[in-house]
């Protein structure tokens, strides 16, 4: 948002108001709240959601008297966005949208930056003609500097085309230089290099949305015809070995790609929806995944607990989060640090993500019968020392998974809870004995993921209510003094912890780009850990709730998600926004 004046702001909110476009009595709050602080009032408006970005560039655009132009769902054609390079667009916060009569129509955040407007006209070497838009709007656009998919609108031309033709047979042929094949290609390949984690191809009325989750976020990358939708689906189909006749129930495969010399696994499942089929695509790239559970994100008390729980010889270690939180990478990771020649570790997993030299790995296979169940039947037989049973689904599975670590078998899995404590209570659901849950029970674990806030960064100084909120959740953690920073921060296992205090503190934020959108790039975990110990035994046989259990964690020592959350933003590693955007249903 540009920098306004007073007078500015006030004709803005006024020509909202005039408009019915916000509670005038919410407003007049604010305001009165704003101008008290020094703070100003339509970023106050803005952040608080009483009004959008684009309403107020919109209403500066009408006072201003400059054309405004909203860009949401807009895609540019790659030939118009190369007018401008990326860096000169993310430094001035502009995108061209067409060339007309000699003259560059481009959207800006600050048409009144004479200067941008001058420096865009001579690195273009045309007039340019500035439209208003909202910084939303821009941050927008500048991702679609992201990729190139020139090859996927030829291939939208070149299907169309083969459509057209082939409307009477009602055939499509797809051989391996098709069009569509390119156009496959290249969303794999963008997928790949901005190491996308899923890709989802989603059918609408009269368009096809092709997104990917990149760092854990959606990201829309492209609309295409809807036309595109059967050639692509069927080809992907062709690839997976499934069946391209079946457009009624769900389908299952798998195939690997080669990208930049590199195999990426690719697991597939395409589902029937209202305007056609799903397909959903989860890649699976070992070398971009780090199995050190250190650099992970797992430190301090966490780590050590950890630690010392897969020293044991026996007893279960157990993970929990909602789906896509790293429970597998982080079993994965454990699994790596005991392995050796001197144990047989053999894991059951449906589907085995990442191959591991040296473990004895089994696919779940359930139309052939092998189930959690029957497989870990099977490998018990197998003289196990280490076992790791992907999921714990159904009481079998559980039952199966405690009589293994009673008869001296160590035992890693992971189950769907919101939380560490989660864990104990969910089992004693799924029929286990508490006197067997306390003794076998070594270590459980909660965990969610948070995107990393990239090297290229800027620090702040947090806002009062980001110092209250700091200091209510992790105050009692952080040192009180400075003779006690080194100490605190290594059982914290957070480098240099300020000391706590009710003024501020120094937060970092990542500079936004198109390498690292949003100022993010890569993900870290946040993490608790509960040490069954005597105590926490007796409250299982008690069959005491999540919170009763986690209450008597925090005394001895448990640093909870949150916390965990609140100590890497202090430590630079995320954001405030991350850790509330992922945990905020945790305490």
């Amino acid at each position: 948002m540009a920098l306004l004046t007073k007078e500015a702001e006030e004709q803005i909110i006024n020509l909202l108001l005039a408009e019915g476009l916000a509670d005038s009595n919410l407003v007049y709050s604010i305001k009165q709240d704003s101008e008290q602080h020094n703070k100003p009032v339509l970023a106050e408006l803005i952040a608080r959601k009483i009004i959008s970005d684009d309403m107020v560039a919109h209403a500066t655009a009408a006072i201003i008297g400059v054309p405004y132009v909203e860009l949401k769902n807009i895609t540019i054609d790659q030939d118009i966005l190369s007018k401008i390079p990326a860096e000169a667009s993310t430094r001035v916060f502009a995108v061209p949208l067409g060339e007309k009569d000699g003259i560059l129509n481009v959207a800006m955040v600050d048409v009144t930056n004479v200067q941008a407007i001058d420096y865009l006209s001579n690195l273009v070497n045309q007039p340019i003609r500035a439209w208003m838009s909202s910084e939303r709007g821009i941050r927008e656009m500048l991702e679609q500097y992201h990729g190139d998919f020139s090859g996927v609108k030829d291939a939208v031309r070149e299907t169309d085309e083969e459509a057209a033709s082939e409307a009477q047979s009602n055939v499509k042929t797809i051989v391996q230089d098709s069009p569509i094949s390119k156009a496959l290609t290249t969303i794999l390949s963008y997928a790949a290099k901005t190491k996308a984690s899923d890709i989802h191809i989603e059918p609408l009325e009269n368009s096809l949305i092709i997104r990917c989750r990149i760092d854990g976020v959606l990201r829309k990358i492209m609309d295409l015809p809807k036309t595109v939708a059967p050639a692509l689906v069927s080809r992907i189909k062709i690839l997976s070995n499934l069946k391209i006749d079946e457009h009624r129930t769900p389908q299952d495969g798998q195939f690997t790609v080669l990208v930049d010399g590199q195999e990426i696994d690719l697991r597939i499942a395409i589902s029937p929806v209202t305007w056609g089929e799903q397909v959903v695509i989860r890649l699976l790239d070992k070398t971009g995944v780090s199995m050190e559970i250190e650099k992970m994100g797992m430190s301090g008390r966490a780590l050590r607990a950890v630690l010392n729980g897969i020293k044991k010889p026996n007893g279960m270690i157990l993970t929990s989060g909602p789906t896509g939180s790293g429970k597998s990478t982080t079993l994965y990771a454990l699994i790596q640090k005991i392995k050796s020649e001197e144990i047989n570790i053999v894991t059951l997993e449906d589907p085995v993500e990442y191959k591991m030299e040296g473990i004895n790995q089994i696919q779940v296979n359930v139309d052939a019968g092998l189930t959690f169940a029957s497989g870990l039947r099977s490998i018990l037989r197998q003289d196990p020392d280490v076992v790791m049973v992907g999921e714990i689904r159904d009481s079998e599975t559980a039952s199966l998974a405690v009589q293994a670590a009673l008869t001296g078998h160590l035992v890693f899995s992971t189950l769907h809870t919101n939380s560490a404590a989660g864990i104990l209570p969910r089992l004693l659901d799924m029929g286990i004995e508490p006197f067997l849950l306390a003794s076998t029970l070594n270590i459980v674990i909660g965990q969610r993921l948070v995107r990393r806030i990239t090297e290229k960064r800027e620090m702040y100084k947090s806002s009062e209510i980001e110092t209250e909120g700091i200091n209510e959740l992790i105050g009692d953690l952080l040192p009180k003094t400075k003779e006690e920073v080194a100490e605190v921060s290594e059982d914290l296992g957070y480098p240099g912890l300020p000391v706590k205090n009710d003024d501020h503190y120094l937060l970092a934020k990542g500079m936004n780009s198109k390498e690292t959108p949003g100022g993010y790039s890569g993900r870290a975990g946040l993490y608790e850990t509960i040490e069954v110990d005597e105590d926490i035994q007796k409250l299982i046989i008690s069959h005491a709730t999540a919170n009763e259990i986690m209450r008597l964690a925090k005394t001895k020592g448990t640093v909870t998600m949150r916390q965990d959350g609140m100590l890497k933003v202090l430590s630079g590693i995320t954001s405030m926004e991350e850790v509330n955007r992922v945990a905020s249903d945790l305490s």
